[in-house]
């Protein structure tokens, strides 16, 4: 099973809440493409910003590796590390991207594929325009009353204590 966030994109103009079919769902976990292929995987995501910072650590260990005249295997293997790291955090990377974009956390489902996720999310979720509640009476909805009976437990109105 996997754990998704579900991620609200800001409403467009002349919205009050986003459409559901914008709602972008993001998996927690190992994400192979990202592992395999690191800055092409982040600019096909759009995460502009990871893929500046990603660049600048991989010339900023490049450049400590060859001040202190590392052997290639250390370099390698680095390498390999910082690709097992990105495999693993592309996630968090994603979902960094869109928390800077305005999109608000929606909830978590936990499903077995894409697919059951989004069936579980939308059953269960209700737009925010539509309070679960429902919309309060009117102040004025006691006073148009016919009867003025109290049922229960309360004293009549008007009568003595």
């Amino acid at each position: 099973m996997s754990v998704y966030t579900v991620h609200e994109p800001p409403p467009r103009k002349q919205e009050t809440s986003a459409a559901p079919d914008r709602f972008v769902f993001v998996r927690d976990g190992f994400y192979f493409w990202a592992f395999l292929l690191g800055p092409l995987w982040m600019l096909w995501r759009r995460l502009w910003l990871v893929t500046v910072f990603y660049f600048v650590v991989i010339v900023a260990l490049e450049a400590a590796m060859w001040a202190v005249q590392a052997p290639e295997a250390a370099r390698v293997i680095i390498g390999l590390l910082m690709a097992v790291l990105i495999g693993f955090e592309a996630g968090t990377l994603r979902r960094w991207t869109l928390a800077r974009r305005g999109w608000k956390n929606a909830g978590v489902v936990v499903a077995d594929d894409l697919e059951t996720a989004e069936r579980r999310f939308f059953a269960a979720w209700t737009p925010p325009s539509a309070p679960p509640w429902g919309v309060p009476p009117s102040p004025n909805v006691w006073k148009t009353r016919e009867s003025r009976d109290v049922i229960g437990l309360f004293p009549q109105p008007g009568a003595p204590r």
